[in-house]
């Protein structure tokens, strides 16, 4: 594929992206947050392979931007999940007051 071709899904996946993740109400937002976890921990394994696979110095550069921007990604959705989970436990398992 030709790297015009290849900017054009970008492009067309980012507005599709925000398109979706927009619609998502505030109320599901978070616990599908913790399920895509999964899908992330795979773009950060892919963006791996293409920073070790890279020839040139500018597919090194993607590769490795891709790992740095996918593993905040990742971090930052097992924070939601774990900041979603804390709403559901009790007051006595915080700080034992009843």
């Amino acid at each position: 594929m030709s790297g015009v071709a290849l900017l054009t899904i970008f492009v067309l996946a980012v507005f599709v992206g925000f398109e979706v993740v927009s619609k998502v109400s505030t109320t599901l937002h978070t616990p599908l947050m913790s399920g895509a976890n999964a899908i992330h921990g795979i773009i950060l394994v892919g963006a791996v392979i293409v920073a070790g696979e890279a020839h040139t110095g500018f597919e090194l550069a993607v590769g490795l931007l891709a790992t740095v921007l996918s593993t905040v990604n990742l971090v930052g959705g097992f924070v939601v999940t774990d900041r979603m989970l804390e709403m559901f436990k009790g007051r006595t398992s915080r700080g034992g007051h009843r």
